[in-house]
């Protein structure tokens, strides 16, 4: 029988797959050695043996009834970092047609149970701790089986009854930006543009239309005349992270996705660590996108963006979208460069003005095991020469194999590493 499933508010509801319980194969299998042997002995009396047997079967098929339980999850998402370990309450119910219902864990690569309950099963509801080393979107799903009211016959189904989103960590260190014009914002980044600030930049005399508050008076009173003191202001910036998730071959392109999530998710946490508005774009079938925001709820939604979990914006093609990427926003992506489309896509967020920087996240060649020697050497010049493109069109392109930490391979085309040491007051005046 088919499975079907509906969504509830108190859980999911499905149809079990039925089959023959231990108690009903011994009274087929007593049945047909009575019938077997009537048969051949040609004896009609010991047809009274089998009969009642046959009959019992008959009567427990036409009673199985419909076999429909309920199970479910609390909370039906359930969040957590790799290694961290989180609790869920799970739970199946008969709806109508079954005896007795016991449930089980369903085993899922990548997720562990840290209390053994995949070996046993359960009759009610209980609590199960989960860990997982990877980060991930992991759905968690229970085997139900349930007895019919005749005991002849057992189902089982496997419902999904929570999701658990594996975030990933990341190093704490913080990615500096390139020197760009940053968006007249109130913000952390020091820039060389005069105005609102604290830090000293030169002293000038006094024009008309200058604030009072920025008189320096010690100076003023040296020289006989008012003079103010400059500051450079403080910007803030718009970053936006996009990953490259196209079809990669099978072996270290498709391992290197993972240091592409966490450097997208690194530059993120800086960002919004630092005030800046961050977002995150997915150049794949389809393109997701989140818009640049701040704060820390932003970062988490980002995560859930990463993991495909959440309800982003979706759209077709293969570029950027343009609402997706605020005009003067700093794009930093990470890729495997194996992809024209995804460089295709880099080249016009340039062209529209963007300052891009393109981390390469794949270390040696694409293919596992390595292919043969000109091979290889084809593979790396044709990436190379995707990189000379990108150069030629402003986007700075740098190589991240995971050996060292980002914001050391960021420094390459940042030009500041970290927030500007603030002189002192003495060496203000």
């Amino acid at each position: 029988m088919s499975t079907t499933t509906l969504e509830h508010m108190a859980g999911v509801v499905g149809e079990l797959h039925w089959r023959p319980s231990p108690l009903s194969r011994a009274l087929a299998t007593s049945g047909a050695v009575s019938l077997a042997v009537a048969i051949a002995l040609t004896r009609a009396d010991l047809l009274v043996f089998a009969a009642p047997l046959l009959g019992v079967l008959a009567a427990g098929l036409w009673q199985r009834g419909s076999g429909t339980v309920r199970a479910h999850g609390d909370p039906e998402v359930v969040r957590c970092f790799e290694s961290e370990t989180m609790r869920l309450r799970i739970g199946a119910n008969p709806v109508a047609g079954l005896r007795t219902v016991r449930i089980r864990p369903e085993p899922t690569s990548g997720l562990e149970f840290a209390d053994g309950y995949e070996d046993g099963w359960r009759t009610n509801e209980f609590e199960l701790s989960l860990c997982a080393r990877r980060w991930g979107n992991y759905p968690v799903g229970v085997r139900v089986e349930g007895s019919a009211p005749s005991g002849l016959l057992v189902g089982d189904i496997v419902l999904p009854v929570a999701t658990a989103l594996v975030y990933p960590l990341v190093s704490p260190r913080r990615t500096g930006l390139p020197e760009v014009e940053l968006p007249d914002r109130l913000g952390t980044h020091l820039t060389r543009r005069l105005g609102p600030g604290t830090e000293y930049a030169d002293i000038r005399v006094w024009v008309p239309g200058d604030q009072l508050r920025s008189v320096n008076w010690p100076v003023s009173a040296r020289r006989g005349r008012l003079h103010v003191t400059e500051r450079l202001t403080d910007r803030a910036a718009d970053v936006v992270a996009v990953v490259d998730t196209y079809p990669q071959p099978t072996g270290p392109a498709t391992e290197a996705l993972d240091r592409a999530v966490r450097g997208a998710v690194q530059v993120v946490q800086t960002a919004l660590q630092e005030g800046d508005r961050a977002g995150v774009v997915s150049l794949g079938r389809p393109i997701r996108w989140l818009s640049p925001d701040i704060g820390r709820r932003q970062f988490y939604r980002v995560l859930d963006a990463v993991l495909a979990s959440a309800d982003t914006g979706t759209a077709t093609g293969t570029l950027a979208p343009r609402f997706a990427v605020p005009p003067g926003a700093v794009v930093i992506a990470f890729s495997t460069l194996l992809d024209t489309q995804f460089a295709l896509a880099l080249i016009e967020l340039r062209r529209r003005g963007h300052k891009v920087v393109a981390v390469d996240v794949l270390a040696g060649t694409p293919f596992d095991p390595d292919p043969e020697p000109i091979l290889a050497h084809l593979w790396r010049l044709e990436r190379s020469g995707m990189r000379r493109d990108l150069g030629v069109v402003g986007v700075d392109v740098v190589a991240w194999a995971g050996e060292t930490e980002l914001d050391a391979v960021m420094r390459m085309v940042t030009g500041r590493a970290a927030r500007p040491h603030r002189r002192s007051p003495r060496s203000r005046r």
